[in-house]
């Protein structure tokens, strides 16, 4: 690729069009409502909502008026809302009709403009196509219609910011700024390889170990945010672990705030594993208690229980392991529990820490403040085979404060960040491809010369993975995945 391409790579796809089929959908919840809205989007609406509402509609003005069947007959009264192309959510001709938010009505009211656009082969719209219109029409990059959904789907406040800022841009933005970088630096490169005679020393003339320097940096920066936004949007998948009554299901009723989980000081009590979500800084975690790891169990269902233990400490973020505070203090780790750290290392993805968590401080007589006080709670920084470490009383709620802002901790979290956007595992993964891909840059850089072109080479898949983010290319499953997931009528 010559660096003229190089400039004109990332506006190839453009202009892009969407299918030009007009659809309708329903676009409220199902449901009893006192709005209702069906949209329709196309060419040639106009002529739908000639025929629905009686009257040509002035565009971008709200009109109230009857909604009238076949043989003029009112259906149902309400605002309709006209959108010519290009000034529209999807691009093309959007109708807007709100009404009372019946079934039945909304029904007959959709049932209506398929009729009236039976001839100009108005359908259906499939989940996510009017977003997807929006896309293809560039009314959207692929980032921002993404965050349209989780804007949707949003379970804490601070994810539904998050999302809102991606859905502005802000991602968006990010990334363009990466990859306007990592152009320039390759017209740098390739000028240099389109004219060798020049003899120059392109290393040192265009300083371009400083340049990619620079774009490593900004998008480690980009990275680390992303991890955070992924964080609001994904959650955390905790796992409450270790030997039967240590006080695993107490600790999900703390954590919760409400008696979810049975509790008995007979061991062997939770027989599967219970989950409840809850939220700390807005973060979703998704608490799971499981049944208590022993090898002696004789009960069928007490060793299913186990086992399925297991198969959630394999897909968790973190895990909390549970020992009793009063034969820690005496006896240190026991030999059973020793085990089961070693075993939980073993299972956990990797990079997943575990937290020891030192349960029943006031049933334990011989803790004292070198343990837990009440303005310095014991806590040991370790990770991994060495956990960190938390003293707690599940039953009186003794350092449940600390413990929640330990998960946080570990796990990364970086509290009073409001400039985060809601990303997702695909967003992530490109970041992290688009890094390495810079890394052999680096290592390129370093060969001189030699390796001028294995250097552009790694430039360019760098702008490719940071590319798809954004869609500027992007393969037509990918985008059959992202929008197929979205609901019916956005």
């Amino acid at each position: 690729m010559t660096a003229t391409t190089a400039m004109t790579a990332t506006h190839s796809l453009q202009p892009r069009s969407a299918r030009t089929t007009p659809i309708a959908a329903i676009a409220t919840a199902p449901g009893r409502g006192g709005i209702g809205v069906v949209r329709v989007s196309g060419p040639d609406v106009s002529a739908i909502a000639q025929a629905v509402c009686g009257q040509a509609l002035k565009a971008r003005h709200a009109t109230y008026l009857p909604f009238l069947d076949a043989h003029g007959k009112a259906i149902d009264h309400g605002l309709a809302l006209y959108f010519p192309a290009p000034h529209s959510y999807t691009g093309e001709e959007v109708l807007e009709l709100q009404g009372h938010g019946g079934p039945v009505v909304m029904q007959m009211l959709l049932a209506r403009c398929l009729d009236a656009g039976r001839e100009m082969g108005l359908r259906l719209a499939e989940p996510g196509e009017f977003t997807r219109r929006a896309f293809l029409n560039d009314k959207l990059d692929l980032a921002q219609a993404e965050a349209v959904a989780d804007l949707i789907e949003a379970s804490t406040e601070a994810a539904a910011r998050s999302a809102a800022r991606s859905m502005e841009g802000v991602f968006s933005d990010a990334i363009r700024a990466l990859v306007e970088q990592v152009i320039h630096l390759r017209m740098l490169v390739e000028a240099t390889l389109d004219f060798p005679e020049e003899e120059i020393d392109f290393l040192e003339a265009s300083n371009a170990r400083g340049q990619l320097a620079n774009i490593r940096d900004a998008l480690g920066g980009v990275l680390a945010q992303a991890k955070q936004g992924s964080l609001l949007r994904e959650g955390l998948s905790v796992v409450l672990a270790g030997q039967p009554n240590v006080g695993k299901s107490s600790l999900l009723n703390a954590l919760a705030g409400a008696e979810l989980a049975i509790v008995t000081p007979i061991p062997g009590t939770t027989r599967d594993r219970v989950r409840e979500t809850i939220q700390i800084e807005g973060i979703p975690l998704h608490i799971i208690d499981t049944a208590g790891l022993r090898e002696d169990a004789t009960d069928e269902v007490e060793r299913i229980g186990i086992e399925r233990t297991w198969q959630a400490v394999g897909r968790a973020d973190l895990v909390l392991h549970l020992v009793d505070a009063a034969d820690y203090v005496e006896h240190g780790l026991s030999e059973i529990d020793d085990a089961i750290d070693d075993r939980l290392c073993g299972h956990l993805p990797p990079g997943s820490p575990i937290l020891r968590v030192v349960n029943k401080i006031d049933l334990a007589p011989k803790v004292g403040e070198h343990h837990f006080g009440a303005d310095r709670p014991h806590v040991v920084a370790a990770i991994g085979p060495n956990p960190a470490e938390v003293w707690i009383s599940a039953r009186t709620g003794a350092g449940i404060d600390l413990l929640r802002g330990q998960l946080l901790r570990l796990v990364g979290w970086q509290s009073g960040n409001e400039g985060t956007f809601l990303a997702r595992e695909r967003h992530l993964t490109a970041l992290r491809n688009a890094q390495s891909h810079l890394d052999l840059a680096e290592e390129r850089a370093a060969q001189e010369a030699q390796a001028l072109d294995l250097f552009a080479e790694e430039l360019r898949l760098a702008q490719d993975h940071l590319n798809s983010i954004t869609g500027e290319f992007s393969s037509d499953d990918l985008l059959g995945t992202i929008f197929t997931r979205f609901c019916i009528g956005k």
